[in-house]
Order: C-alpha cells, then sequence, then structure tokens
C-alpha cells in the first residue's frame, strides 16, 4: 500500500512517515500544496494524508483539483480547526475523512485501515441535472457552461434539489435544510425561492424542471431532449 503525506510541518510529517513505514506502508512525503497536487496526479495512491493549512494551495484545494481531475485516492484531512463550517468545506471539497489535531496516531491509522477496506470509489466533483451543473467544493452553479448568480438561499435550495433528482421534497425539508426554525411551517418562503430558481432556470435553460407535487412539496426533473424529424 502506497500512501502520499502532504504536511508542511517537518516533524510531523516525519513521525507520519516513520510510523507508517514501520506499519508496512509505502510512504511518500510532500511538503507544499503544489508538491502534493503533482505527486498525487502523477502517481498512484492508496490514500492520502493531507493537511489543511499548506504553502502555495490549502488542502481543501488539492482535494478539490485532485477530484477534478479524476483522482480518487482516499483523503483524510487534518487541521487544527474544528467548526462545522471548515469540516463541510473539507468535505464537500472530496475528503473521505477529517482528523483534528492533535490526533492520535492510532486512531489515524484506523481511520487510514477503514478507508483502505473501503478502496476507491469513484465519485463525480460535480452534481449534475440537466444542463445544471453544481460544483459543491466552489459553491459555483452552471447553466449550459454560462455561470448563474444565486443568493445563498438559491444556492442552498437548488444544490438540496439536484442532490435529490427525482425525489419528491417536502416543504418543511426544505425549510429545515435552508432556514432556521425562525421560521413557521406554514411560511410560503420555501414556495417564493422556488420561484426564482425556476425563473432563473428558466431563462437559461429547459432541460431541467421543478415540479410542484401538489400538496406536498416539489421535485427536480430532467426533461428529456426534443429531437428534430429527420
Amino acid at each position: 500500500m502506497r500512501i502520499l503525506v502532504v504536511e508542511d510541518e517537518a516533524r510531523l510529517a516525519a513521525l507520519l512517515q516513520r510510523g507508517l513505514q514501520e506499519d508496512g506502508y509505502v510512504v511518500d512525503v510532500a511538503g507544499t500544496g503544489p508538491d502534493g497536487l503533482w505527486r498525487a496526479t502523477e502517481f498512484e495512491y492508496d490514500a492520502v494524508i493531507l493537511d489543511w493549512m499548506l504553502p502555495g494551495l490549502t488542502g481543501p484545494a488539492v482535494c478539490a483539483e485532485l477530484r477534478r481531475r479524476g483522482r480518487w485516492a482516499p483523503v483524510i484531512m487534518l487541521t487544527a480547526r474544528t467548526s462545522v463550517e471548515d469540516r463541510i468545506e473539507g468535505l464537500d471539497a472530496g475528503a473521505d475523512d477529517y482528523l483534528s489535531k492533535p490526533f492520535s496516531y492510532s486512531e489515524l491509522t484506523a481511520r487510514l485501515r477503514a478507508l483502505l477496506r473501503r478502496g476507491t470509489v469513484e465519485r463525480a466533483p460535480v452534481l449534475q441535472a440537466g444542463e445544471v451543473a453544481i460544483d459543491p467544493a466552489a459553491q459555483l452553479v452552471t447553466v449550459a457552461g454560462q455561470e448563474l448568480s444565486l443568493s445563498a438561499k438559491e444556492y442552498s435550495v437548488l444544490e438540496l434539489l439536484v442532490r435529490n433528482k427525482d425525489t419528491v421534497l417536502s416543504r418543511g425539508r426544505i425549510l429545515e435544510h435552508s432556514w432556521d426554525f425562525a421560521f413557521e411551517p406554514n411560511s410560503n418562503v420555501v414556495d417564493q425561492y422556488v420561484g426564482y430558481l425556476r425563473r432563473k432556470i428558466a431563462a437559461r435553460t429547459d432541460s431541467v424542471a421543478i415540479v410542484t407535487v401538489r400538496s406536498v412539496g416539489y421535485r427536480l426533473s430532467e426533461r428529456p431532449a426534443l429531437t428534430t424529424p429527420q
């Protein structure tokens, strides 16, 4: 098993390299984001241990770029950051696991073994429905290849619909996902934002539709492409 450790703290990188080698792994070390990205792109690794704060490129940026290039080796993100928002950013960038510093070496290796048992699983870095594409790492939405400007709430609602395309989502579920508890369950704010999204998307493409399911909620569905009779 070949592991890449991307860590700019030389002492920690050396400790991880020595410990993993003693456990029977072949270990390469990179000390910057660009070097880690190059190594993980040029060579095949069974897993990557990736620090968050790196010179040149951050860990999430490295991870997101690897996924864009079709590199699916499991990634464990190491960071001193502990907020929920930071964990979400790392996971949305394509990381498979997250370990806060300081950490136990035995816990790191246990998580590593779990990821290696799972193996490499190819995952799309971009969510797609018709001509609508969402890059969760960059929180970027494009329609037919052109960026679509959305508010934070519009983005949140659209991402939920695309992640669950062809599934009916209740207004309550959408409300819980994108708003806080200050809104009453019978608020029409969900309907308002779905209306905003419909107008913005319809101006760019007819490849998807946000369908109203009466008395329940909404479903995002792909429309079949129209073909011209020969």
